[in-house]
């Protein structure tokens, strides 16, 4: 949740992109099938449509929870509305401010040790609740902690990392999001967290973005089923056996609204659709949240410009389109409209980004309906500066009733007040809650994509030497990407992994550890002493705009990718090079957050397999890859692409339904063993690299 941001970058790229008008806007023309168990979705709205939660209203808790509010003092709501860093307070801090709410930033390990023992964080937990206890409130609000938990508890040590979003996409089925949003809820408890800044239902219209992993689909059906799962499945409103206490965490839907759709894929950048186009592709995900009960929402940092509604149309326009200070979305769409009831949670510092706010002091953030401040290090600012604009004027004590009245809503629904300090959850000290392995394994079996399988080349025979490649054969970091021990993921090494296992290791397992070498880039090994080659190559870690593909200058606005290095990777490139065309079969599996325009690459591959962010469990794409000792497949494919494929460089955006629709390999798509007709792909055209704009 770290961001920069530069105003007029932002306010030249807006001007840019309202030039370009209705081209750069995705149309949402018919579909092809979904796959089944996803739902196909209602008529288009003509306008924002109710949505009903799972969890209505309770007059007996709207009765207590005013009773309450109308008993604090301005510094007891406000410090219920701030956030800080839970590694930059102290517990006598919390005590003193009445903090009601703390997240675990980028980095943020108990005592700075990011291989600190779960027991660290519990005891951690332990103190931050305990301060909230011995307030001198006349009621005593328990604190809520919050974390990035986006594909399993992925931040503390020693936990099974599931796949990312992308990848489950692929898999068709909301089931098994459940479940492990279910499991991912029980690793939590372990720590003593509450609440996760997840799911992340943006329906990504541009591949380009670099939290396109963070969506499961180009397709708002698939999003709206999903949103609906992982909710459910970490909010788990199946009671304790005392029939009062919930097992799971509170979900967050993110980013609200329109992340996914912003002009040429750029992180934090204007999102340009009509208003229907809002309604009916990007709100879907958070139609299905907040149906299944979703508690807390995050709005994004990107902007919708609407200049027929004065959204944007000039310099005084634009504290409304970003959105963190729009109060038409947040307020009149999201809590009016939608009826969404829970409290809204800004992003890290988006007050910041909102035309005349700082971190510190923001009104027109607080006035347009957020009523939780993401504010880190900067909280004792805000909290003092808040305090100030509210005997100003400034902001009405109306709005910071109606916020603290959500907050407290939420932590009474969730049963926060009834249950014992975090040590004393059930769960809390299960340590082999952490681990979920087989469901990990089942989740990367059906997220791959056989996308080629010239000659049948797999399934591959376990007898035989096997020769692997590429940088990310042997890579759990790799394999895990962002959001993993630490923000951007890129730093981390096997030994952050205990107990995970790579794809390499997972050919070892199969065909014996004598019969597999391991040659990173391909050097002295020939591959006419094989019987096969499998290759794995692919991005590395990235997170938010550090991972957005751009033309040009990587350091716009950050450390972004270049299309030549994000696209081609020359290094794995070579790495094919050296082993294909030599006489023997080159499985190639491919690790990314996104489809890429891969044509060298699968020219240079007999079989391709798109394995996206696989997690710590990547050893299980082995079962997929080799026969048994009989010939017959151990597990076949079935994942299908829930992201068109691009046939050429720099096609984007690329969705089913749109005009001139020509992807290489269409959303739905997938091989499988069972199915085993299809044609082999040939050779692909290979053109110059373009100049992308």
């Amino acid at each position: 949740m770290r961001r920069s941001f530069d105003l007029m970058r932002w306010v030249a790229a807006m001007a840019a992109v309202m030039l370009a008008g209705g081209a750069l806007r995705s149309r949402a023309a018919d579909r092809p099938a979904l796959p089944a168990g996803i739902p196909a979705l209602p008529p288009p709205y003509a306008t924002w449509p109710h949505v009903d939660s799972a969890i209505p209203k309770d007059p007996a808790l709207e009765a207590r929870i005013a009773q309450i509010v109308a008993g604090m003092t301005l510094e007891e709501k406000v410090g219920q509305m701030t956030q800080p860093d839970a590694h930059l307070i102290s517990p006598a801090d919390v005590r003193k401010y009445h903090i009601g709410t703390v997240l675990s930033g980028g980095g943020g390990w108990p005592n700075g040790d990011k291989r600190a023992p779960a027991s660290a964080w519990l005891a951690m937990a332990d103190a931050l609740w305990d301060a909230s206890m011995s307030t001198d409130s006349k009621v005593k609000i328990p604190i809520l902690w919050g974390i990035d938990a986006v594909h399993g508890h992925a931040r503390p040590f020693g936990t099974t990392v599931f796949p990312h979003h992308i990848g489950l996409g692929a898999a068709h089925d909301p089931d098994l999001v459940r479940r492990l949003a279910a499991a991912t809820a029980a690793q939590m408890r372990v720590t003593g967290h509450d609440w996760t800044f997840s799911p992340c239902v943006a329906v990504v219209r541009d591949d380009r973005w670099g939290r396109t992993y963070e969506s499961w689909s180009e397709d708002p059906a698939i999003v709206r089923a999903y949103a609906a799962a992982e909710v459910a499945g970490l909010q788990n409103l199946t009671a304790t056996p005392d029939g009062k206490k919930p097992y799971g965490v509170l979900a967050t839907a993110k980013h609200f609204l329109g992340d996914g759709g912003t002009a040429k894929g750029s992180d934090q950048g204007p999102n340009l659709a009509p208003e229907a186009e809002l309604i009916n592709i990007h709100g879907q995900g958070y139609y299905g949240a907040i149906g299944a009960g979703v508690q807390t929402v995050m709005p994004s940092f990107n902007s919708w410009l609407d200049p027929k509604k004065g959204i944007g149309a000039s310099p005084a326009a634009m504290a409304e389109g970003k959105i963190h200070g729009s109060k038409y979305l947040i307020s009149d769409v999201l809590e009016g409209k939608l009826g969404f009831d829970g409290f809204v949670v800004s992003d890290w510092k988006g007050e910041n980004q909102v035309p005349g706010c700082t971190t510190t002091r923001c009104a027109r953030a607080i006035n347009a309906g957020i009523d939780v401040m993401m504010v880190a290090d900067e909280w004792k600012g805000f909290y003092e500066d808040t305090i100030a604009l509210v005997k100003k004027g400034e902001i009405p004590m109306a709005r910071i009733d109606d916020a603290v009245t959500r907050i407290l809503r939420v932590k009474l629904r969730m049963g926060l007040f009834d249950m014992p300090k975090p040590s004393q959850r059930p769960g809390a000290k299960d340590a082999a809650r952490l681990q979920a392995k087989a469901l990990a394994a089942e989740a990367v079996q059906k997220s791959l994509v056989l996308l080629k399988n010239d000659g049948h080349v797999l399934p591959l025979k376990p007898a035989g030497k096997i020769l692997v490649v590429g940088k990310s054969a042997n890579s759990v970091g790799n394999q895990t990407g962002g959001w993993t021990l630490t923000w951007q993921g890129d730093q981390n090494v096997n030994d952050d992994f205990p107990g995970a296992s790579t794809v390499l290791a997972g050919v070892k397992r199969l065909v014996g550890d004598q019969h597999v070498t391991y040659s990173e880039r391909g050097d002295g090994v020939s591959p006419a002493d094989f019987d096969a080659v499998v290759a794995v190559i692919g991005e590395t870690p990235y997170v938010e705009f550090t991972g957005d593909l751009m033309p040009g200058n990587p350091n716009v606005r950050g450390a972004r990718r270049t299309m030549e290095h994000a696209v081609l990777y020359p290094e794995d490139l070579a790495v094919l090079d050296k082993v294909s065309g030599k006489g023997k079969p080159v499985v190639t599996v491919f690790i990314s957050g996104r489809p890429l325009y891969t044509n060298k690459e699968l020219n240079r591959s007999s079989a391709f397999v798109a394995a996206w962010l696989p997690g710590t469990e990547a050893g299980a794409i082995a079962d997929v890859l080799f026969a048994e000792a009989d010939g017959k497949p151990r597990k076949d494919f079935s994942g299908k692409l829930s992201f068109s494929w691009p046939k050429a460089d720099c096609q984007q955006p690329l969705n089913a339904g749109d005009a001139s629709y020509d992807p290489l390999f269409p959303f739905g798509f997938g091989q499988s063993y069972a199915a085993a007709g299809a044609p082999d792909l040939g050779k692909l055209p290979e053109p110059a690299s373009l100049k992308c704009d």
